[in-house]
């Protein structure tokens, strides 16, 4: 069935999770967008387990490390890598080329490690401050959230490179695939957080078209660093959500 293998598709890109053998085709990696809010969905269940079994004998910031680093490591740590990527070649400034270049360099620069350092630093006072009743709902929501926005970002905005991993997705997110993929994540969300899921769904849309502008007006598109930078802004918009007075 093709919706099961587009599905698969979405978690082997975005997690490090074992799929059950299937017959892959290229054509398959757009349509699999969709499907990128339920492999976030699946990352969270995860998250809801460790709650499960450790956060009774465990400090609470010590609780909120094990599971950032569960988060990093089910996910190869992608996102972040896109994230040091990005704001190195954006931080960089010059030429287009210039900035895809250094984008693509695997060598990290004095931007890409700050901004790593502050996305962990962040994301882990943060999920620490989370009340324990929210806990679950708001990282379940995060995780669903922050795989939605390649779908808008895929289907608004063309290819900075001819080749790479974003090439495969970007410009080639169809409307369907945007309508049921925003269903998706809107249903799983009100199923976790209620009416409440409001403010950090319009926090997640926020930085998705910002960040979309500052990719469309530098770059001329987006690359697959940027998908991953979006992702991980997004992730902390949502705890910002939680913990907000």
């Amino acid at each position: 069935m093709r919706c099961f293998r587009e599905l698969l598709v979405a978690v082997q890109f975005l997690t490090r999770l074992p799929v059950p053998p299937y017959r892959y085709e290229p054509t398959l990696v757009p349509g699999a967008a969709k499907f990128y809010p339920l492999a976030g969905a699946l990352i969270g269940l995860g998250a809801w387990a460790l709650d499960w079994a450790l956060r009774p004998h465990l400090p609470g910031t010590i609780f909120a490390a094990v599971v950032l680093a569960y988060l990093v490591l089910v996910t190869g740590g992608m996102h972040e890598d896109g994230l040091a990527d990005s704001c190195d070649g954006l931080g960089a400034g010059g030429e287009r080329a210039r900035m895809l270049e250094i984008m693509r360099d695997s060598r990290m620069g004095s931007y890409g490690t700050l901004a790593i350092v502050f996305s962990v630093l962040a994301r882990w006072a943060l999920l620490a401050a989370i009340a324990p009743e929210r806990f679950v709902a708001f990282v379940i929501a995060a995780q669903v959230f922050s795989r939605w926005t390649p779908l808008p970002l895929g289907f608004f905005l063309p290819s900075a490179r001819e080749q790479g991993l974003g090439q495969k997705v970007a410009g080639k997110v169809s409307l369907a695939s945007l309508v049921v993929g925003s269903c998706v994540a809107l249903a799983i969300a009100a199923l976790c957080l209620g009416w409440k899921m409001l403010f950090p769904a319009a926090a997640v849309v926020a930085v998705t078209a910002a960040s979309g502008a500052l990719y469309r007006a530098r770059l001329g598109g987006i690359t697959g660093d940027c998908f991953g930078a979006t992702a991980q802004l997004s992730e902390i918009g949502v705890y910002l959500c939680a913990v907000w007075q």
